[in-house]
């Protein structure tokens, strides 16, 4: 896994850092985000793995890049959870990535951290931005 920055082990799971949002740009999901360090658990990990075969292996280098410049935020059905949609050109492949925010009513030792991961085709791409509300696009 290259963009894993540390690995920490938490009431006896594995917590990995992908690394940091700007908080500025999330605003727009959440307005008290207290920290901009972003983690995956390794329960995620095996979630992403099992429901998204392969994906988690050949794509995990792209999640830290993800977060912190995603192309678009939609608006989620959780609250302080966004949707972020990045398309990388070296490859033409299209992500959807699910980002749970730690706001201020939440437990202070809490980071914000990715609920799942994959690759998407054109077709749902385009049905996300066209369907759903767009809380931030990058310029």
């Amino acid at each position: 896994m290259r963009d894993i920055i540390e690995i920490k082990r938490i009431g006896g799971n594995d917590v990995f850092t992908i690394g940091k949002i700007d908080i500025e740009i999330y605003k727009c999901v959440a307005e008290d985000i207290v920290t901009d360090e972003v983690i995956i658990t390794d329960e995620r990990i095996q979630h992403i793995k099992s429901r998204h075969p392969d994906d988690y292996e050949k794509y995990c280098k792209y999640m830290s890049e993800i977060v912190k410049n995603p192309e678009y935020i939609i608006e989620a059905n959780k609250p302080r959870t966004a949707l972020l949609l990045k398309s990388f050109e070296d490859e033409g492949i299209p992500f959807k990535t699910i980002l749970r925010l730690v706001t201020s009513s939440d437990n202070i030792t809490y980071k914000n951290s990715i609920i799942t991961f994959m690759k998407i085709n054109d077709k749902e791409w385009n049905r996300l931005i066209k369907n759903k509300k767009i809380l931030y696009k990058s310029e």
